[in-house]
């Protein structure tokens, strides 16, 4: 069995912290699509795309899609990636996206994420239509040549079929707790070979 989730598989359950002050349930979202996306306060691949993906999920907001991104990174490993820090950075950046905490990393199990960020797309049945990167050069946003995530958000939203379906995501990986902060969990790997 692969270890991060499939297309055509639906999308797993949570109920996790915001920095908003409340818990949410994947089953509160009422959005036509979802974009559930791995990311953290610390890794240079998140801070540098974060403003294309700021772009992105405001030129689609008034297209029924919601975007949520989870922090699974253990606070352990990286002192910067605790919920305190989640809060100030949202407090900071007003980033149009709720920004739960995983702290178990039952989600970031559940859902396969390899790295940050790492972006999964579902449709209205909340069928997962794409997983992988958000941009080719997540790092650097004045490199970009292709972009992922407004792509295939332009197919799902205009009824296309997802032309690509599944990338690799570009970034840093997730930070398990009592691991090395390069450690991979057994079958998590690249998605494209």
């Amino acid at each position: 069995m692969a270890f991060t989730l499939q297309t055509g598989e639906k999308a797993p359950h949570f109920e996790l912290p915001a920095t908003d002050g409340k818990t949410y349930k994947l089953t509160d979202f009422d959005d036509k699509y979802l974009v559930v996306f791995f990311t953290c306060n610390h890794c240079p691949y998140v801070i540098g795309s974060d403003e294309e993906t700021r772009k992105t999920a405001d030129k689609f907001a008034g297209k029924g899609v919601r975007f949520i991104g989870i922090n699974s990174n253990s606070p352990n490993t990286h002192p910067s990636d605790s919920f305190d820090n989640m809060v100030k950075r949202m407090e900071q950046y007003s980033f149009p996206w709720l920004y739960l905490y995983d702290r178990s990393q039952d989600v970031a199990r559940a859902y396969g994420a390899l790295r940050t960020p790492h972006i999964f797309i579902f449709n209205e049945n909340r069928e997962l239509v794409y997983t992988g990167r958000n941009t080719d050069s997540p790092k650097d946003s004045l490199s970009i040549s292709v972009n992922d995530l407004d792509r295939t958000l332009v197919e799902l939203t205009s009824g296309k079929e997802i032309s690509v379906p599944r990338t690799n995501p570009i970034g840093c990986t997730i930070k398990w707790e009592g691991k090395d902060s390069h450690w991979m969990p057994e079958g998590a790997g690249d998605l494209v070979q």
